[in-house]
């Protein structure tokens, strides 16, 4: 008798499942919400430069009359920062049956990093002093539009969608150090807020839940465009060029829950 009510509940199951397999509708609008991280693939914080600093004065009294040569290396996003996280939100508009057209608004941060950036020959001692950079972080809002395809029918389907958006990027500073010459040039402006191009490509797989719910998991292809830069504190090193980029391209894992009203 117990067997035949568990062969009986997975049959159910089973024909559950099967029943559930309208992703989307004509007309039919879902919200989902969604979280994740992020995986830099390409993309400097900063490009390498060499630059001669006649006196060190300025920097450290201590060091009146002492010139070195800064030697900045580049730097990119995964060697400061790592992966991102991600929180966000989407309203999605039926096309067809296997189509739907969505709107997205995602907030994606970047924790503080820490480096060695270089270092600064110093003629005088025959030697290069390790040159450290801490990079605060890097915090934005990205507003998108898209279009997602699925394939297959069943509750559970895979899709790919393209999208195309904005991203909206706070400031960022950061502070640079020789521990070894006693100098220290904090919390300098490094990237003013910029606003920039966002676009990405993402394959996923959706699975119907319930009438109302689906679970949603996705990776992909995302960039973000460059930044603008900020010379007011390190362009008298001879490091104005350093920050002429700030773009960079990430691979995303998200889950999505989606809900149907």
């Amino acid at each position: 008798m117990s067997k035949t009510i568990a062969v009986a509940s997975a049959l159910a199951l089973v024909a559950a499942a099967g029943a559930a397999q309208a992703q989307t509708a004509p007309g039919q609008w879902t919200f989902g919400f969604e979280a994740g991280a992020e995986f830099p693939t390409d993309g400097e914080v900063h490009e390498g430069a060499i630059a001669p600093v006649p006196d060190l004065g300025p920097l450290n009294p201590a060091l009146a009359g002492v010139d070195a040569e800064l030697r900045i290396e580049p730097r990119s996003y995964d060697d400061i920062y790592g992966e991102a996280f991600n929180l966000g939100f989407e309203a999605a508009y039926g096309v067809s049956d296997s189509a739907e057209a969505f709107g997205s608004v995602r907030y994606v941060k970047s924790d503080e990093g820490t480096v060695q950036v270089g270092g600064a020959f110093v003629p005088a001692l025959n030697t290069t002093l390790p040159v450290f950079g801490t990079f605060g972080d890097v915090e934005s809002w990205i507003v998108e539009a898209g279009y997602r395809q699925y394939f297959g029918s069943g509750a559970i389907r895979p899709y790919v969608a393209g999208r195309l958006g904005a991203a909206f990027t706070d400031s960022v500073e950061a502070t640079f150090e020789i521990p070894d010459a006693d100098i220290l040039i904090a919390n300098a402006p490094f990237y003013d807020s910029t606003t920039s191009i966002s676009a990405g490509i993402d394959l996923g797989v959706s699975w119907q839940v319930s009438d109302t719910v689906s679970l949603q998991a996705e990776t992909g292809y995302r960039y973000v465009g460059e930044l603008d830069g900020d010379d007011s504190a390190i362009g008298g090193l001879g490091l104005a060029s350093i920050n002429d980029v700030g773009e960079r391209t990430y691979v995303p894992l998200t889950v999505r829950a989606k809900f149907t009203f």
